[in-house]
């Protein structure tokens, strides 16, 4: 039965907006092509600019739109953000015992489901006005009129964004909207740092890297000079790697900080610790129980940068608010986070927001190594911090595994079948197993940002996760499509 929290929602659920399951079996073909036009429309989507406001900048917040799938001044502003952050508060919630929901009954589901989509809703309105009441667009032309039109926009498009999504999981399609709206933001912004052919840049090169490369290449083999700046000197093979007027500009050591990440945490994935299992029903048939060294995947990071996010938005907004004063005038905003108008965007330059920005480029590292460390050491805090607490929230504990497995009709050799022996084993590597996969995750998310890696350390981790999942799904869908005697043991 469901808790006293959920039955709130039960008079809404007739109001929500919905997106049936199939009254049919959907062949593989047609899953992909709904996939395909979730997809599609969300690219769209992310190119369409809000009324009166231009697609592109907002530099400030880059690694933190990947998460999110988001992109400035279009419809998908907000991206999956509404979403995922309600959905982790009910999660929380209900992995904690704070509201009481039995995900085994379909009702509990059902209103589980409700309160996400209203929270998503009432999440996506606030975050609109917010944007709006904070001037994060600036002054817009035509006042309260424009203001209203843009809440509209982006209200229309959270909704949007979450049927499809819903969609998706409901069996039109394959895996999850969300997964694949991120995977489809890394993946973008990867090819336009590598392949970009915006007008030139500072330097005179184009933004993507290669196209650069091939315009510095015959500079440095004809010893020219950096444009506009003799006094720069001559281009050498150093500015391959890093471009010389603009550091943060995709380049050659980007590209390569990619693919070691991307081969780093291709090889994270595949670590792991095998347990020996028995079956007490069947002497003799064994197998194991695998304890992946990123036990909890890529959460501890997600929650890690919402959290940062939220702090970079809130003390934006109390600064936009409070007259946009300048850093000494408020000492508790200061502490906060300290703004200056760089570039007619406002640019951290102290404060705790300024700690929890990845610095943009090997040079920033350089030039403040205070700034980099204090990022790494938060990032990496946080990840362990979220991990150990997701254990016992995400059902992911020594207790509920033993019991699960126990449940199952399994054991450890040698030892009794009850829950409390196989917990003590379960004790010795399930919490160093997760503070590890912490550690590495905030590591990689935060140090691949100092190299320029494309579509960020963060975009990396998450897309290499959703990549595997997607080609187990693939291969499943297929499996069932060929053999459907299959499909009741693959779950279809």
């Amino acid at each position: 039965m469901a808790g006293r929290f959920l039955t709130l929602f039960k008079p809404l659920s007739r109001f929500m907006p919905e997106v049936g399951p199939p009254a049919r079996r959907v062949g593989f073909n047609e899953k992909i092509f709904w996939t395909a036009m979730a997809l599609v429309l969300y690219l769209i989507m992310c190119e369409v600019s809000l009324y009166k406001v231009g697609v592109g900048g907002g530099w400030e917040l880059t690694y933190l739109r990947v998460i999110f799938a988001s992109n400035r001044g279009s419809l998908m502003e907000l991206g999956i953000g509404p979403i995922v952050t309600a959905g982790l508060i009910l999660q929380l919630l209900a992995g904690s015992g704070m509201i009481a929901c039995d995900f085994s009954d379909p009702e509990d589901r059902g209103l589980f489901t409700t309160a996400s989509k209203f929270f998503t809703i009432v999440l996506t309105g606030v975050q609109a006005s917010a944007y709006l009441i904070g001037g994060v667009y600036g002054d817009l032309p035509g006042g309260t009129a424009t203001s209203i039109i843009i809440f509209l926009q982006l209200l229309t498009a959270g909704l949007v964004l979450m049927l499809l999504d819903e969609m998706i999981q409901k069996g039109w399609g394959i895996g999850s909207g969300i997964s694949l709206f991120i995977l489809a933001g890394v993946a973008q912004r990867v090819l336009w740092d590598s392949l970009g052919p915006s007008p030139p840049m500072q330097d005179g090169n184009y933004r993507g890297a290669f196209l650069a490369l091939a315009q510095i290449i015959p500079r440095v083999m004809t010893g020219s000079y950096i444009l506009g700046e003799p006094a720069r000197g001559l281009w050498s093979w150093s500015h391959v790697f890093v471009r010389p007027v603009d550091p943060t500009l995709p380049a050659m050591l980007g590209f390569i900080t990619t693919l070691a990440v991307f081969l780093i945490v291709i090889y994270a994935e595949g670590v792991r610790v095998e347990l020996p299992i028995s079956y007490a029903s069947y002497r003799g048939f064994r197998g194991k129980y695998p304890i992946k060294l990123l036990y909890v995947s890529n959460l501890p990071v997600i929650f890690a940068s919402a959290l940062f996010a939220n702090i970079y938005f809130f003390s934006q907004l109390l600064w936009s608010r409070l007259g946009q004063p300048r850093p000494g005038t408020i000492f508790w905003l200061d502490l906060l986070g300290q703004y200056e108008w760089v570039e007619r965007q406002p640019q951290p330059v102290g404060g705790l927001v300024y700690y929890v920005t990845s610095p943009r480029s090997i040079w920033d590292v350089t030039s403040n190594p205070v700034r980099a460390l204090a990022f790494a050491g938060i990032m990496i805090a946080f990840c362990i911090i979220f991990s150990l607490t997701w254990l016992e929230v995400g059902g992911l504990g020594p207790k509920t595994v033993a019991k699960q497995l126990v449940d199952s009709g399994m054991q450890i050799p040698g030892f009794r079948r009850s829950s409390r022996p196989i917990e003590l084993v379960l004790k010795r590597y399930i919490p160093v197993v997760t503070m590890l996969g912490g550690f590495i995750v905030g590591l990689i998310a935060s140090v691949a940002d100092f190299f320029g890696v494309f579509g960020t350390g963060m975009g990396i981790l998450l897309s290499v996760g959703i990549m595997y999942q997607y080609y187990q799904l693939l291969v499943q869908e297929r499996v069932a499509e060929m053999y459907p005697a299959f499909r009741r043991f693959l779950g279809g």
